[in-house]
């Protein structure tokens, strides 16, 4: 038993990878599920995609290995954060769509919320601020509007989970109602400074304790899953929503350490150490993983559409056909044009956080066209990057490498893309690192499985293998940067003004 299976379970596709005895890929299985959009502003999966891929992917990259479940050691889960499950915890039965972390319908509730006085608490307690981005308000839709559901959480019949703590319940057949620390930090019910299940946030939203599960460390015993779905038991021994995840994949394991993971959003975390931080530019603190016990803090900025943009291009507007073409014709856009897209198809996250707002184009001419629009949706990636460092920089000043330089540890399928890294190095004017593993947040599963079994080594040994595959350093000079900034925010002001 040499190997580890790591489950990535995203916002548009699932994914399964083997790792070897030296955190080498040894193979991987990839399926993308539909997404569902009943209303503007809405976004929803149904459960059964999500554990069916799940299960079909994990099946097929052992498969791929040409190995066996007697070659796994460990499991490790990874997912997309804050996406909300409720089901019957008898059947197994979803009472309701899994209403995705990008949803948006229950923004009026915030704002009544908000206005009631009670954003102060929220975020001592929580870390986070009132935005329908979090799985509480989410939970209390589900609870106010699906008929009966109320009732039958107040008896005891129901649970609730984000995406791990579902596949976790699927994987042991139901016989653990678990969570780890990072996804019960993005609930709005958790206090990351007491660690535990808040009550005050839970009347606050009229949740019932029962439902909630009992939250772990990453690293720990989450049980075991079904001898019947790989052909023999294998322990569950790591759990950490994905972006926290990615934080360990790319060793940032020191305070001052950054990353940012290019997904279907992004993703920037700040190591904090133990210290919590309050955000005076309404950034998050959360828990970026927590070992033997002992949390480590983040500083955290959410972009909703970084990825995602590039797959509007293809499948809303069929400019391209493969996410691969946006380099190409981003390169071959006319220099003398200004096209700014703001992406704001489910409002704006840090440091904005307008739930309301919504996407707009801006410097549109004639001459417009496939490759100025391509340049645009890569170029508000690194636009919205520079926003969350801004914000973070003036919260914690100490966002260095170790040997002083300012640095940025990216990854996620949008870093393939030089032509992007290096408009990101340009705009945001420091080194973009971009590490020789790009799965950086399946590693980071596999990781916290592997170092609990004792197949992998300590932070210092797993910090130590990290290896970097491409430095990117600011090219643009730097009236340049400050003048397309500049047309970025006055973009922003203009989309939130409508």
């Amino acid at each position: 038993m040499t190997h580890i299976l790591a489950i990535d379970q995203g916002t548009t596709s699932s994914r399964a990878i083997v790792f070897d005895k030296d955190m080498k890929i040894v193979a991987s299985a990839q399926e993308e599920f539909p997404q569902y959009f009943p209303k503007s502003g809405w976004v929803e999966h149904d459960p059964a995609d999500i554990w069916s891929t799940t299960a079909g992917t994990c099946r097929a990259a052992i498969e791929r290995a040409k190995l066996t479940a007697e070659h796994i050691t460990a499991i490790g889960i990874t997912n997309q954060r804050e996406t909300t499950l409720v089901w019957d915890k008898s059947t197994g039965e979803p009472v309701y769509n899994a209403i995705v972390w990008q949803d948006r319908r229950t923004f009026e509730f915030c704002d009544e919320l908000r206005a009631a006085g009670h954003e102060a608490t929220v975020t001592a307690k929580t870390g986070l601020l009132l935005d329908p981005y979090f799985s509480g308000t989410k939970l209390r839709w589900i609870l106010e509007n699906v008929d009966g559901v109320r009732e039958r959480a107040e008896a005891g019949d129901l649970l609730f989970g984000t995406v791990d703590t579902y596949l976790i319940w699927k994987l042991t057949g139901g016989a653990q109602h678990v969570t780890d620390a990072t996804n019960a930090a993005r609930t709005l019910m958790y206090d990351i400074r007491e660690g535990r299940w808040s009550s005050t946030m839970c009347d606050m939203l009229g949740i019932p304790m029962g439902m909630l599960p009992e939250v772990k460390d990453c690293a720990a015993e989450f049980g075991m899953s079904r001898a019947d779905l790989f052909g023999r038991e294998i322990p569950i021994l790591g759990v950490a929503g994905d972006q926290q995840a990615a934080t360990v994949g790319q060793a940032c394991f020191e305070p001052g350490m950054l990353k940012s993971t290019y997904g279907t959003g992004c993703f920037a975390l700040l190591n904090t150490g133990d210290t919590p931080v309050t955000s005076e530019n309404r950034l998050l603190t959360t828990i970026a993983y927590q070992l033997d016990g002992k949390p480590t803090y983040a500083l955290e900025g959410s972009i909703f559409i970084a990825g995602a943009v590039v797959q509007w291009l293809r499948d809303g507007l069929k400019l391209i056909r493969e996410a691969k073409e946006t380099q190409p014709l981003a390169e071959a856009a006319d220099a003398e044009q200004n096209v700014i897209l703001v992406p704001a198809f489910t409002g704006l996250g840090a440091p904005y956080w307008n739930a309301e707002c919504r996407g707009a184009v801006f410097g549109l001419t004639r001459g417009s066209g496939p490759e100025e629009m391509a340049r645009a949706a890569l170029e508000s990636v690194g636009f919205q990057t520079r926003d969350l460092l801004e914000a973070m920089t003036a919260d914690w000043s100490e966002t260095s490498s170790s040997d002083g330089e300012n640095v940025l540890r990216v990854d996620g399928g949008m870093t393939a893309s030089d032509w992007t890294m290096q408009f990101l190095a340009d705009i945001i004017g420091a080194q973009v690192d971009r590490p020789e593993v790009l799965e950086t947040t399946a590693l980071g599963a596999a990781w916290l499985a592997g170092m609990k079994a004792g197949l992998y080594p300590d932070q210092a040994g797993f910090a130590a293998n990290w290896a970097l595959e491409r430095r990117f350093e600011p090219e643009m000079g730097e009236e340049l940067r400050d003048q397309k900034y500049s047309g970025w925010k006055k973009a922003v002001a203009a989309t939130m003004s409508v």
